[in-house]
C-alpha cells in the first residue's frame, strides 16, 4: 500500500473475504454463538481460501494490509469465529519474529493451514495473576540435557488444548523479570500439556477460550525459539514486539464487529418509522450514526497505518500499536452499544445480533493488553518525546 487506494490484489483479497463471511459466517453465527462450539466446518472452508491467520511481524513481511482486510471482514462476518479462525496468526507471529530461519520453515507449518492440512497454532502468554504485568509470569522451563522442561498454568488461551502447536513463553530465570523469558514450541502432541478448564464467555462464545497445564512437559531444546546459544534468550523484547505485531490485528477485528453492528443499525433507521418519518431523518438518531461513522473510519485508518509500516520494514513502535488497538476497540464497544439503541428493543433481543455484536466487541478493550495498558504506554513515550 502505497496511498489511500487499495491494489487489485488487496480488493481481491476484501472481496473473496467478505464473500465467504456473508454466505458462510453471518448466517450461521447465532447458531455457533448460542452452541459455544468453534466452526471447525467452516473455519477448514475459509483456510482453504486462504482465509486464515499469518506472521504480522517479522522478517520477510511483504502482505501490506491484507491480513488486515482478512481480519475486519471476518469479523464482519462473526468476531468468535474470526478469532478462532486467524489465532494462528498469534502464534505465526511469534515464531516469525523471535525463531530463526530453520525454526520458521519448521513451525510456522504447523501453526498455520499448509499443504491441504488444516492446523491452527495457539500463543500462550497469560496466567492468573499476571495478565497485563506479563512480565510476573511464573511458568518454569529448566534446561535438562537436550531439552527443555516446562511447568505452570496458562489462562485463558485462545485455542488452548486444540492448537496443533503452541508458543509457550516460560522464564528460565525468575531472579531476572523480563530478561528471564523465553519463548518455545510445545506440539499438542506433548506428554504432559493438558487442557485443565474451557471458559464459557460473555462474548466470542464460538472461539474456544481455555487454561493449560504443563507438568513437565519436555520438549528437544531446539524448540526455544531464537539462537541456541543458552545466553540468548528472547525476554520482554520476543513477547513485546509479538504484542507489537498483533495488536493492530486485534483493533481490526474490532473494528470488523463494530462496521456490522453500524450498518444493520444504519439500515433499520432508514426502514423504521417514527412520528410520520424514517427515525436517520430524527437528529438524535442521525447524528448517532455520524458519529459511529466517524469513529469506525479513523479506527481503520490507525489500523492501517500499522499494517503499512510493517509492510515497508519500517520499525513499528509499540506506541503506534497501542494506538490502533485502544482507539479502534474503544469505537466498537460504543459503536455496538449505540447501535443496540438506535435498534430499540428488538436490538436487546438475544435473536437479534445487536446484542450479540455487543457482547463481542467488549473482550477487545481487555485482552492483548487491557486499553489502560495501552494509554499507559503511550503516556510513557509522550514523557520521552521532545517538542
Amino acid at each position: 500500500m502505497t496511498d489511500f487506494a487499495l491494489t487489485e490484489t488487496e480488493r481481491m483479497i476484501k472481496k473473496v473475504a467478505h464473500d465467504f463471511a456473508v454466505k458462510e459466517m453471518a448466517p450461521r453465527a447465532l447458531e455457533y454463538d448460542e452452541r459455544e462450539e468453534f466452526p471447525w466446518d467452516i473455519a477448514k472452508r475459509g483456510a482453504a481460501l486462504g482465509l486464515h491467520g499469518e506472521p504480522l511481524a517479522g522478517p520477510d513481511l511483504d502482505e501490506g494490509i491484507g491480513s488486515l482486510i482478512i481480519g475486519e471482514e471476518l469479523a464482519w462476518g462473526c468476531g468468535g469465529m474470526a478469532l478462532g479462525m486467524l489465532a494462528g496468526g498469534l502464534a505465526a507471529t511469534a515464531i516469525n519474529l523471535i525463531g530463526t530461519e530453520e525454526q520458521r520453515d519448521r513451525f510456522l507449518p504447523m501453526a498455520l493451514p499448509h499443504d491441504d492440512e488444516f492446523r491452527i497454532g495457539a500463543l500462550a502468554l497469560t496466567e492468573s495473576e499476571s495478565g497485563s504485568d506479563a512480565g510476573k509470569l511464573k511458568t518454569i522451563a529448566k534446561r535438562d540435557g537436550d531439552d527443555y522442561i516446562l511447568y505452570g498454568q496458562k489462562r485463558w488461551i485462545t485455542g488452548g488444548g486444540i492448537a496443533d502447536l503452541t508458543v509457550v513463553f516460560a522464564t528460565e530465570d525468575p531472579g531476572m523479570g523480563w530478561k528471564g523469558v523465553s519463548a518455545f514450541a510445545v506440539p499438542k502432541e506433548a506428554p504432559g500439556l493438558e487442557e485443565t478448564h474451557v471458559w464459557k464467555k460473555m462474548g466470542l462464545r464460538c472461539s474456544h477460550t481455555a487454561d493449560l497445564m504443563l507438568n513437565e512437559v519436555r520438549v528437544p531444546a531446539d524448540h526455544r525459539l531464537g539462537p541456541p546459544d543458552p545466553e540468548h534468550r528472547s525476554g520482554g523484547r520476543g513477547a513485546l514486539g509479538t504484542l507489537t505485531g498483533t495488536r493492530p490485528q486485534i483493533g481490526i477485528m474490532a473494528l470488523g464487529i463494530g462496521r456490522a453492528a453500524f450498518e444493520y443499525a444504519a439500515v433499520f433507521a432508514k426502514m423504521r418509522q417514527s412520528f410520520g418519518k424514517p427515525i436517520i431523518e430524527h437528529q438524535g438518531v442521525g447524528f448517532m450514526l455520524a458519529d459511529m461513522d466517524i469513529a469506525l473510519d479513523a479506527a481503520r485508518l490507525l489500523c492501517w497505518r500499522a499494517g503499512w509500516m510493517l509492510s515497508r520494514g519500517e520499525e513499528l513502535t509499540l506506541e503506534e500499536a497501542s494506538k490502533a488497538k485502544a482507539f479502534a476497540s474503544d469505537a466498537a464497544m460504543k459503536v455496538t452499544t449505540d447501535a443496540v439503541q438506535v435498534l430499540g428493543g428488538s436490538g436487546y433481543m438475544r435473536d437479534n445480533p445487536g446484542e450479540k455484536w455487543m457482547r463481542d466487541a467488549k473482550v477487545f478493550q481487555i485482552f492483548e493488553g487491557t486499553n489502560q495498558i495501552q494509554r499507559l504506554t503511550i503516556s510513557r513515550n509522550i514523557q520521552e518525546r521532545q517538542f
